[in-house]
């Protein structure tokens, strides 16, 4: 198992930034995929980012490319989310998810990541 804890949400303007992180415990940082999601009032969890567990290849949601920015410390064991130039839409609670057995090459998928954090709300006013 791996524990979680983010940090780092809270109320922006928009086209401002935050830079939201999660802390892992539990398990060897470099052997499992990590990701961020985040879930709207609502609305159904969805797919944000993820790195693998190199941190050598990332993937994005389209509507994030070239705004958002997903990190790895492996010193500090901890994931980074750089959020740039967000906007009202981005609105949500995010939550960072790890894939513990480190069956991922690369997920973009809720089903396939089985720890999660206790999320942080990300509020983009306009």
């Amino acid at each position: 198992q791996v524990q979680l804890v983010e940090s780092g949400g809270g109320l922006v303007q928009a086209g401002g930034s935050l830079r939201l992180s999660c802390a892992a415990s539990g398990r060897i940082f470099s052997s499992y995929v990590m990701g961020w999601f985040r879930q709207a009032p609502g609305k159904e969890r969805e797919f944000v980012a993820a790195s693998s567990k190199s941190g050598a290849s990332t993937t994005y949601a389209d509507f994030v490319k070239g705004r958002f920015t997903i990190s790895r410390d492996y010193a500090k064991t901890t994931v980074y989310l750089q959020m740039n130039s967000l906007k009202p839409e981005d609105t949500a609670v995010y939550y960072c998810a790890a894939d513990s057995r480190g069956a991922l090459v690369l997920g973009r998928t809720v089903g396939k990541f089985d720890n999660w954090g206790q999320g942080t709300q990300v509020t983009v006013s306009s």
